[in-house]
């Protein structure tokens, strides 16, 4: 049986979480070439966030959580940096030189008994009240994943009916910063 070219014996090597960011140029259709990148080798992406994050050059910075061996993951970024609208690509691997952080909206709703306990485990978790009536409120939540779902898990329930969640966003910690191919900070 022939292989891939992109397939990777994972006997050999484990998988990773990693997050994986490019700095492209924000224009119509580089979304659907970095996500057609993904879905065109098999790669998978379990969450996907987006924003303009220079103005002034027209920049965005698309960041995406995935998982595969080490050599899928370096495959992932040299095939990002040769699409034409890439700046820079960085990885970003879960250990004490980075920062993650996810957000999380989450609403309740439920009589003021259970509403007051929700409230408990939110003020626990120290979330951000948002909205309030008697009958309900939004609660906002910027924690790590693994906090976020053992938030979830106390307060599903107490009248958790709604979650929206941004996926990891992530961040070198110190001084270091990544620079674009004419040497200027992303």
């Amino acid at each position: 049986m022939s292989k891939s070219a992109y397939s990777v014996d994972i006997s050999e090597e484990k998988l990773e979480r990693v997050i994986i960011v490019a700095w492209v140029d924000n224009e119509a259709g580089v979304l659907a070439r970095v996500s057609g990148l993904f879905s065109g080798r098999g790669y998978n992406i379990e969450s996907l966030a987006v924003a303009k994050v220079d103005e002034e050059r027209n920049i965005s910075r698309i960041t995406i959580s995935t998982n595969g061996t080490k050599s899928v993951i370096e495959q992932i970024k040299a095939q990002l940096l040769k699409l034409v609208p890439v700046h820079n690509v960085a990885d970003f691997k879960i250990d004490e030189n980075s920062i993650f952080k996810e957000l999380a909206l989450i609403k309740f709703v439920a009589d003021s008994e259970k509403l007051k306990q929700a409230e408990k485990i939110c003020i626990d978790f120290k979330v951000e009240f948002l909205d309030k009536t008697s009958q309900s409120f939004i609660a906002q939540i910027v924690n790590t994943r693994r906090e976020i779902d053992d938030f979830i898990k106390k307060a599903k329930p107490f009248g958790l009916v709604s979650i929206t969640r941004t996926g990891p966003l992530a961040m070198s910690k110190g001084s270091e910063t990544t620079r674009d191919n004419k040497g200027k900070v992303l």
